[in-house]
């Protein structure tokens, strides 16, 4: 067991594969925002959240049987991946933005 990173408030890099399936879910997610209408709250508590996002997901383990529901068990540890890094809870209210952004552009601002 590796406690070197222990103490420090940088997550460990991910290899190249689990960056991949990460920024998939990132896509993922923002879809599904945006899809449902939420992006004005979850880019709300995004934003609000994101200088706590590591302990975020340490929180995910009080949170698992609710996130669960929402999403596939490999996606759930992708998920805790995407919230200990503040890098790429920016990058997922970036693709919303911009998810939102197009959806809005395409008429479906009225309904």
């Amino acid at each position: 067991m590796n406690l070197s990173h222990m103490w420090s408030l940088a997550p460990e890099p991910l290899d190249p594969e689990l960056a991949e399936r990460v920024n998939a879910l990132i896509q993922r997610v923002a879809g599904e925002v945006v899809r449902r209408r939420l992006a004005t709250p979850a880019l709300l508590v995004l934003e609000t959240a994101k200088p706590l996002s590591f302990l975020g997901n340490q929180a995910l383990v009080f949170m698992e049987p609710l996130v669960r529901a929402f999403l596939p068990a490999p996606d759930y540890d992708l998920f805790v991946k995407l919230l200990e890094d503040r890098s790429r809870v920016e990058r997922l209210i970036e693709v919303i933005e911009e998810r939102e952004e197009a959806r809005l552009g395409q008429g479906g601002a009225g309904g």
